[in-house]
């Protein structure tokens, strides 16, 4: 799947210490990173996959050349290893396209991984990517049509934080401005913050869905189905979980409580964290 960087300038202006990119370095005076919403074997990259050539360094002197020696037989190449992925795949543009619609959620555990967006430090979240399934586009009867006209509009997320509480109720502490997801179908696509978000311990990473998002996995890139043991909460109410349609995106500085459990799915979404030093 591609992967798409979008520069933080198309977003708002750079803040102060940040690259240009917006991004921190790892292990800077400034913190350590740490991507949050994943579990070993996911493949998710912060900043340019590509850098700057160096200067070549100078040729050394050639050696001289000795009587060459009798070649030995060659030995046989052995096979291939595997490498395999667990990193999600979303559903669109399968049928049915599936997509998280008018809420906020967050995954509560993946397989044997039962805190992957728990915040494991204080620190600042400086970026956050998201992975989109490929809904189609063209044409009045497009996967991108049906979800625009029944869940109030174009494709949107932001990032959002979440302070836990007793009995699954949840604080919104924090949340990135929204984005239009739309141009990057398809794509894996990272948001550098101009502005970083302070998080403290224990507090959760989600994902704000105000209209829909092709973020929903069923199964991972070696095609694995997620059982049961994988999971996300959102806030929709008691009642409510199979009501799509209603807005129960969490606004700033509310509590909710996050009844509704889904399970056999992956949302498909991180952030970088960096550490207060």
């Amino acid at each position: 799947m591609k992967r798409n960087l979008v520069a933080a300038a198309t977003i708002i202006l750079l803040g102060a210490g940040a690259s240009a990119l917006g991004l921190l370095t790892s292990g800077s005076a400034l913190g350590t990173e740490t991507v949050v919403g994943t579990i070993p074997g996911d493949i998710v990259v912060y900043g340019p996959t590509v850098g700057n050539t160096g200067t070549s360094g100078t040729s050394g002197t050639s050696g001289a050349t000795n009587t060459t020696g009798t070649s030995g037989q060659t030995g046989q190449t052995g096979p291939t290893g595997t490498t395999t992925s667990t990193s999600p795949v979303p559903q669109c543009p399968g049928s049915p396209c599936l997509a998280m619609t008018r809420t906020t959620g967050f995954q509560l555990k993946v397989g044997s991984d039962r805190s992957p967006t728990t915040i494991p430090l204080n620190g600042s979240i400086v970026a956050w990517t998201v992975t989109l399934g490929d809904a189609t586009t063209q044409g009045s009867t497009s996967q991108a049509a049906y979800f625009d006209s029944a869940e109030g509009g174009d494709a949107q997320a932001a990032i959002a934080v979440l302070r836990p509480h007793a009995h699954i109720n949840y604080t919104l502490v924090a949340q990135s401005p929204v984005v239009a997801l739309q141009p990057y179908f398809g794509e894996t696509v990272e948001f550098p913050l101009a502005n970083s978000i302070p998080v403290k311990k224990g507090e959760i990473l989600a994902l704000t869905v105000p209209t829909w998002a092709p973020v929903l996995a069923l199964s991972d890139a070696a095609g694995k189905a997620y059982g049961a043991f994988t999971s996300w909460r959102s806030s929709r109410p008691k009642g409510g979980c199979k009501i799509t349609s209603s807005q129960t995106a969490q606004q700033t500085n509310s509590t909710v409580q996050y009844y509704c459990l889904y399970q056999g799915v992956r949302l498909t979404y991180s952030a970088l964290l960096v550490s207060t030093p």
